[in-house]
């Protein structure tokens, strides 16, 4: 499929010609910025200057001396009622903006965290190799890419049908736009930038001009309240508002009175059903700042610092009330650069898919960020992505690498299974042939034995080539997995297909990724620790597992307005302390073995990790869709089970059994197939299929306080929607126990009443 280099005009992103104004660069170098104490060398606190003098009391920047000064000097921001605290930034020096060679400056700062939104932090900086790296800013990066690749495809959407490429130097050219447009509309430094919507070349545009004109991106989730999004747009004193759709235009609408720092909400897709003051087209938004000069920008982007905010991501609330992570210029550009050296080394050409929430850290710190440091191309997917049509995007684009969530993976397994289902007899034995090939051959490339069984090569041609280039996968050197759990038999079923899914794992608060699996991996691990990171276990057990510990320029800034949580995720040495438990194995390699704030604790004392549990049962039991294992300071444990069901247009499930539970049905003689028939007539061969494979994994506990005793199918699935998975798709745990309370009470009553 060819794509034209040249932008169409349309109610969305903005046309860009050859005629547009070019911004010139020059050359000249500012004298070193000394900053006093901005990094952290090998874990420990020093005062180590990144400038070649000694450091100072003070920063200052000094312009070049043919720098002309800015039309209008940038307004400092004024004292507004409502304001949670006074903020003084550093006054903009109208400094001469340069190409990358420009001397790197940092912000004065004498601790490892902040919680307000203008401190800088000093920077977890090696003395030398991974981790050592100058530290830039994100127009740095931006600028870097754009020098190497302005001519090479960046965004590629549709719009009505129509193909709509952006190149790398149009990319860039429409993000100053957006900052200037947000400098006009009074765009505060500091000051939150809430961006609601699906992912599109709009969502990029605004967060990176938010960003350029000194503000804080923070996406919103899609999925969030009217009363959520209040609390997010409240806490980061949002100026300004990006809104998709009138879906989303709409719970801004009802809350905007409860919003004192608003001055504007911009709409980026569809026409505008109503006219209201301060409300615009993305259009018009873009049209806004035409007449801010050139300096008056140029000031800002030279001001901005890489130890200082840049990004708030907003953790999804699953157990209390969301956090704002403050993440640092720093922290983007460092974890980009290092994570794209790792993803590819060859310097082909990348592609990827953005479909993933942007306001998650993964798809952000992927789809933007390791894109930009890659000088790669993004597709954006269709809104309704993750109900179908992602198939299509992935076989239009072709990625080089795919992040898919377990969720994710789970649904092509579950659909191509029921394909198999469907399969000829003879197809079918070639298909199981082929994968236990394919199996037998990864876990050897796995061990680095790299043998290749008799027959993988006509294996290859007859199954794995085809069911590639069937996904869109065809070109794809990596699959990468993460975000949560993910069992076992989903990543040997890719295995099988030659299809091997990558676990990496870390945090909002670690700007994305921590432990990557890339040139060696692992089945169940998380991988090894990135370049330039370091990873400790504190308070390990007899098994070696302990909670888990990060180190790096990735570790996050701290939480917004929000001191007595930071010093809960930042110990006084500033490691991060995940609340994960893992160990390591003789290799290194991480494996997650629970999460401290998920542990059971029973009744009679014992903590019992739930997912291991839950996860071998899916395993035993392949027609169960959710298990969530309940006993907290609770005699026994019990479990929540929801069956596999067809899911409608809206992500919602409805009461239609999947191809694979139909099957199961099926070869067991039950003519039920909905999941409601199933319960009220609680069928008797699918709940000794149950009973019987708990009994399989309570063979296999250490301990009786460790084995399932009682257990309930619920009527309807999780979902996203019904608010028992968050928007990755992440089981929501205390949520779900006050959903279901009254079932729960009905186990342990019952269990009670036979004593």
């Amino acid at each position: 499929m060819s794509f034209t280099e040249n932008s169409v005009t349309n109610k969305g992103v903005a046309a860009m010609d050859g005629n547009v104004e070019s911004i010139s660069f020059q050359k000249e170098q500012t004298e070193d910025v000394k900053t006093p104490s901005a990094v952290v060398l090998n874990g420990k606190v020093s005062t180590t200057d990144l400038s070649e003098t000694p450091a100072a009391e003070d920063q200052e920047t000094h312009p070049a001396s043919n720098a002309e000064p800015p039309a209008e000097p940038l307004p400092s921001p004024e004292p507004e009622a409502g304001a949670t605290e006074e903020l003084q930034p550093e006054e903009p020096k109208a400094t001469v903006l340069t190409k990358t060679s420009l001397a790197t400056t940092l912000a004065p700062a004498d601790q490892l965290w902040s919680t307000r939104r203008d401190k800088a932090v000093r920077l977890r900086m090696e003395g030398s190799g991974p981790g050592s790296e100058t530290p830039i800013t994100i127009h740095q990066l931006f600028l870097e890419t754009v020098e190497k690749c302005e001519d090479h495809p960046a965004l590629i959407s549709k719009e009505n049908g129509q193909v709509v490429t952006l190149t790398w130097r149009q990319y860039y050219e429409q993000c100053r736009a957006a900052a200037k447009s947000f400098l006009k509309l009074g765009l505060k430094r500091y000051h939150g930038v809430g961006i609601l919507g699906f992912n599109s070349p709009e969502w990029f545009i605004a967060d990176i001009g938010c960003i350029l004109a000194g503000g804080l991106g923070a996406g919103i989730y899609t999925t969030n309240s009217p009363e959520a999004c209040q609390y997010v747009a409240a806490n980061c004193e949002a100026n300004v508002l990006v809104v998709e759709n009138q879906k989303q235009l709409q719970k801004i609408l009802q809350v905007k009175d409860q919003l004192p720092h608003l001055k504007a909400i911009v709409q980026y897709k569809g026409e505008l059903q109503q006219k209201a003051p301060n409300l615009y087209t993305w259009a018009e938004f873009m049209r806004l700042g035409e007449d801010v000069p050139n300096e008056q920008l140029d000031a800002v982007i030279s001001s901005l610092r890489a130890n200082e905010c840049c990004t708030l991501i907003y953790t999804s609330g699953t157990t209390g009330t969301p956090k704002g992570v403050m993440l640092s210029h720093d922290n983007m550009t460092w974890t980009a650069t290092t994570a794209a050296k790792l993803v590819s080394k060859s310097g082909d050409e990348e592609v990827l898919v953005s479909y993933l929430p942007l306001s998650h850290v993964a798809a952000q710190m992927i789809d933007i960020w390791v894109c930009m440091s890659l000088g790669g191309t993004t597709y954006f997917a269709d809104p309704d992505a993750l109900k179908g049509t992602l198939a299509n995007t992935l076989k239009e684009a072709r990625p080089t690498f795919f992040m898919g969530v377990p969720r994710v993976w789970e649904k092509m397994q579950e659909k191509m299974k029921a394909m198999g289902a469907k399969a000829s007899p003879m197809r079918k034995r070639v298909a199981d042939w082929a994968k236990s090939i394919g199996l037998q051959y990864n876990y050897s490339a796995m061990n680095g034995e790299n043998l290749v069984p008799w027959g993988f090569m006509l294996a290859n041609n007859l199954v794995f080539k085809k069911v590639r280039a069937a996904l869109g996968l065809d070109r794809c050197k990596l699959c990468f997995t993460g975000a949560a759990p993910i069992t076992k038999d989903t990543l040997e079923y890719f295995m099988s297909l030659n299809i091997p899914v990558m676990e990496l794992y870390g945090m909002s608060e670690s700007s994305g990724p921590h432990t990557v699996s890339i040139d060696e991996y692992r089945i169940t691990s998380c991988g090894k620790v990135m370049p330039g990171c370091k990873t400790k276990l504190e308070n390990p057990d007899a098994d070696g597992n302990g909670e888990i510990c990060f180190w790096g320029r990735h570790v996050f800034m701290g939480y917004l307005n929000m001191p007595d949580k930071t010093t809960e995720a930042l110990d006084e040495d500033g490691w991060l302390h995940s609340g994960d438990l893992g160990r390591h194995d003789e290799n290194d390699f991480l494996y997650i073995t629970g999460r401290i704030k998920e542990l059971i604790i029973t009744a009679g004392g014992e903590n019992i990790p739930p997912v291991p549990i839950e996860d071998a049962l899916k395993a035993e039991v392949p027609f169960l869709s959710n298990t969530m294992l309940l006993g907290d300071k609770l005699k026994f444990l019990s479990m929540l089970l929801t069956l596999k069901c067809v899911v409608d247009d809206n992500g919602d499930p409805t009461d239609e059994l999947t191809a694979e539970a139909l099957e199961f049905c099926r070869q067991n003689g039950i003519a039920a197939t909905k999941v409601s028939e199933i319960v009220a007539n609680k069928e008797p061969a699918v709940y000794k299929a149950i009973q019987e494979g708990i009994e399989r994994v309570n063979a296999r506990s250490t301990s009786n306080a460790q084995k399932v005793q009682k257990w309930v199918i619920l009527e309807r699935d999780f979902s996203i929607t019904g608010g028992e998975l968050g928007p990755t798709m992440k089981l929501r745990r205390p949520i779900v126990v006050k959903m279901y309370q009254d079932r729960i009470d009905e186990i342990y009553a019952a269990a009670a009443a036979k004593q």
